[in-house]
């Protein structure tokens, strides 16, 4: 005869499966937000010449990004709380509208291959804030009743 469990016994698995979502979605955020970060702190006179703007203004941009990197690394090697997660996911929400609006209204004073950039950027934030949620609701979900 056999048995199946249902209940406790399977929210192990639910976490763990949780755990790495977690390291995948926010981990290959701070991948590619640091990967951002460097070409613009590195390049930032190229970019302004590529895309637009001033160069000081990509290296603002750039280390703004480090740190936000460093954060979203963090998070995403240690059991820190959900609510640091969901700051995560609000920031990502806030950049992919910002970079939403500087693409419509032309502000940082973008060409037209610098606001394209702007929205493939808004999107790819977007997205990982959407998985990120995504994980965040699961691991909540593996919590006990």
């Amino acid at each position: 005869m056999s048995t199946t469990t249902h209940g406790p016994a399977t929210r192990p698995a639910v976490a763990s499966a949780a755990w790495r979502g977690r390291r995948l979605w926010f981990g290959a955020d701070a991948l590619v937000t640091g990967g951002n970060a460097v070409v613009y702190l590195a390049a930032a006179g190229p970019l302004a010449d590529l895309l637009g703007g001033e160069a000081s203004t990509w290296r603002g941009i750039g280390a703004f990004l480090l740190a936000y990197t460093a954060c979203v690394a963090l998070y995403a090697r240690s059991p820190r709380s959900a609510a640091a997660g969901w700051a995560i996911v609000v920031v990502n929400a806030v950049w992919a509208l910002g970079s939403l609006e500087v693409a419509a209204t032309g502000a940082l004073d973008l060409d037209g291959l610098g606001r394209g950039w702007a929205v493939a950027q808004a999107l790819v934030v977007a997205g990982f804030a959407v998985l990120q949620a995504r994980v965040l609701r699961a691991g909540r979900a593996t919590l006990p009743a």
